[in-house]
């Protein structure tokens, strides 16, 4: 019979595992995508490499400060337990509300169309075949975690190696060349140096997803001394693995070939395999989207079993300790985020519809957290803080830059999908009063 209660999770994740399944949530589909972009918006050969280089630099500011707010503060609900400590309530709450309104579910909803994007190429099941696709990972994914902790970081790390793999693949397929033509060379027509800040938003949402390892601190055995290990080590190897492949694009069609696909890794993997070479991407970015999705199922739940601890959500504040997992959590999340498949259904491209309503809401977030590092430090000075931010204040403040640039960005590129997740994170306020009328009362009655 299994026992339930409110206890925190038992840790059980090692450096291998948090690093895993942080690498699982950043390589997702981006690296399918975004290199044609970025090569339309690079001058040459060696800035096109920088710039992945400089994206892979911009990810480790990012969890050098999360490192430090993760070990000093550990908990389940990751970014919400920062913002809270650093801002009150109000802020906290107005987070998790976007967090499971807007950001977490709708970008398991965003992976789970690529998903089904690509399973349809192999095997179509009609026009709404995406969704349902998604829809049955989505289900599959969610009853794996529910099965418990354990059997939710055995699946992420056997998807990740064999994810990792692929991508070595088709590196090596890439250097070796195997094209009957050789590389199209750049030629004296591309852009000049003032589109790399386009550039670099979509390197930056293709290493998204790092922030995700702070929800796992209150499962890492050894916070203080593993968290920013995970994080480092993640970041390392998501940085090596696209410049690899980043190269090997390059190597295999040149940046003006680049510029010209649609299809960059189905181009390359052609130059070994032929026509079946579409087919082996199309596996490569499914087991991509179910890593990811796997990854985000699990950090997601989480945030809602410290938000039903905060305001004393019986269901939600209940962590199986059979399973070592948030059970009710886990269940309310992928509701949510079954309603946004059935949302981006009725959209003519569900992927673009869903990160439309996450990305400037995600980024302001961000934002915020990199500057609670400030108010943290200086409201709590004595408190423990087993690693510190290297070469502080400079490199949170570069951390608030870059995410205060990514907010204008997505507001201007995004159009008006960004204008409805707005309108969710507002809809929150008038919530927010009920809730603190709730902890009011709550006061009263414990006194």
């Amino acid at each position: 019979m299994t026992t339930q209660s409110s206890n925190a999770p038992r840790a059980s994740l090692s450096v291998t595992d948090g690093a895993l399944m942080m690498v699982g949530i950043i390589i997702g589909i981006g690296i399918f995508k975004t290199p044609q972009l970025v090569a339309l918006f690079s001058p040459n050969e060696w800035v096109f490499v920088a710039l992945w280089l400089c994206g892979g630099l911009t990810t480790l500011i990012g969890a050098l400060v999360y490192s430090e707010l993760a070990a000093a503060y550990p908990s389940t609900g990751g970014e919400y337990h920062f913002l809270t400590r650093a801002y009150g309530l109000p802020v906290g709450f107005l987070f998790a509300w976007a967090r499971t309104t807007v950001i977490q579910t709708g970008a398991i909803a965003a992976v789970a169309f690529v998903f089904g994007d690509y399973a349809q190429e192999m095997f179509s099941l009609g026009s709404y075949g995406s969704a349902i696709y998604g829809a049955l990972a989505l289900v599959m994914l969610t009853l794996v975690n529910i099965a418990g902790t354990y059997q939710s970081k055995i699946a992420q790390n056997i998807l990740t190696v064999i994810l990792v793999a692929a991508m070595a693949m088709m590196v090596v397929v890439g250097l070796m060349n195997l094209g009957s033509k050789p590389p199209v060379a750049a030629t004296g027509s591309g852009p000049g140096y003032g589109m790399l800040g386009l550039a670099m938003v979509f390197i930056l949402l293709t290493y998204g997803g790092w922030n995700e390892a702070a929800y796992l601190s209150g499962d890492v055995r050894d916070v203080g001394r593993d968290m920013v290990r995970l994080l480092l080590a993640g970041t390392a190897i998501v940085t090596l693995v696209y410049v690899l492949v980043n190269i090997g694009y390059l190597f295999a069609l040149g940046l003006e070939g680049m510029r010209k696909s649609d299809a960059i890794a189905a181009d390359v993997m052609r130059l070994a395999f032929g026509q079946s070479g579409a087919i082996i991407v199309s596996m490569i970015v499914c087991v991509a989207a179910l890593t990811t999705m796997n990854a985000t199922i699990f950090t997601g739940a989480r945030l809602y079993h410290a938000l039903g601890q905060d305001l004393a959500l019986e269901k939600l504040r209940v962590w199986d300790d059979v399973r070592n997992n948030p059970r009710n959590a886990i269940i309310v999340q992928s509701i949510i985020a079954f309603v946004l498949i059935c949302f981006g259904a009725m959209a003519r491209d569900g992927f673009k519809a869903m990160v439309e309503y996450t990305a400037p809401v995600f980024w302001f977030f961000l934002m915020l957290v990199g500057i609670s590092l400030f108010v943290l430090r200086r409201r709590e000075p004595d408190h423990p803080r087993p690693f510190k931010v290297p070469l502080y204040p400079v490199t949170p403040i570069l951390f608030c830059l870059i995410c205060g640039y990514l907010i204008y960005s997505s507001l201007v590129y995004t159009g008006r999908g960004a204008l409805f997740g707005i309108a969710v994170l507002l809809v929150g306020i008038p919530l927010l009063g009920l809730v603190r009328r709730k902890r009011r009362r709550m006061a009263a009655a414990a006194e």
